[in-house]
């Protein structure tokens, strides 16, 4: 039986790279998958490649949440899976992001979008999944960042929002288990995932290899990490597999939180 079998799920930010990976993983899984996206175009192309439902859903406003997941169940009756995975790095326009000369604007741009469409996420979602019948589970999957275990001096605003949100992913586990809920709260954190957002940086002339070569000196691997391998950990958390995880946070970083780059050579 597939992994996902009897379950519906919500991806936010599923236009594109990682959100339309866990999106299309959880198809392929057996899910009824719901997708949503800021950029209204990208979305209905999605839509269309997939052949998945979309929602028209700003996850800024709590009016277009309750919206959202209103429709979600009258369509499909349950909630099992959200995925808060809607997010920006602020960097897009090239307003400076460091701590000295980001304006409070920006800043808070990025946490509306980032930390507080996350935690509106959270709510509506939990309204939704204590509705779920008797033996059946929820999961809510938010996708922090390797910026929020660390300081990134270029984008403090992200950095920030990411870090608030693998807090917040904790107290809604706690939260939910002292209520007796059945519903589980886990973070994920990619470092360097390939996905459309690295594009103006790595180029696509002769420089682009050196490009990305440079961009993961740092990374035991020495590569970047797929939108797949994101989402194929997206699944364990929404599966039952995952029965006994709430409150944790994975690592999709390719070994660069363990504390060094150091990788075997033939002479160790």
């Amino acid at each position: 039986m597939p992994r996902l079998a009897r379950k519906t799920a919500l991806v936010t930010g599923a236009a594109r790279g990682i959100g339309r990976a866990i999106a299309q993983a959880f198809a392929a899984e057996g899910a009824r998958v719901w997708l949503s996206d800021f950029d209204a175009d990208t979305l209905a192309a999605t839509a269309r490649e997939t052949g998945l439902p979309a929602l028209d859903l700003d996850v800024r406003d709590e009016h277009a949440w309750q919206r959202a997941i209103d429709r979600l169940l009258a369509e499909a009756g349950a909630l099992h899976v959200l995925v808060n995975n809607a997010g920006i790095t602020g960097l897009e326009d090239g307003a400076s992001h460091d701590p000295e000369h980001a304006t409070l604007d920006e800043w808070r741009r990025v946490h509306a979008t980032n930390l507080d469409g996350a935690f509106l996420g959270c709510r509506h979602a939990l309204r939704a999944m204590r509705r779920l019948p008797r033996g059946e589970t929820g999961s809510i999957i938010n996708l922090s960042s390797r910026s929020g275990i660390v300081g990134i001096p270029a984008a403090a605003a992200y950095a920030s929002s990411k870090a608030a949100l693998r807090n917040h992913t904790k107290s809604v586990a706690l939260y939910c288990a002292e209520q007796g809920l059945p519903v589980r709260c886990n973070s994920i954190h990619p470092a360097a995932i390939l996905t459309p957002m690295w594009e103006p940086i790595l180029g696509s002339g002769p420089e682009r290899e050196a490009n990305i070569r440079a961009l993961v000196a740092d990374t035991p691997l020495r590569r970047f990490g797929t939108p797949r391998e994101v989402a194929d950990l997206a699944v364990f958390l929404a599966s039952d597999e995952s029965s006994y995880v709430t409150g944790a946070e994975f690592h999709v970083d390719g070994g660069i939180l363990a504390g060094s780059a150091a990788v075997p050579t033939s002479e160790t």
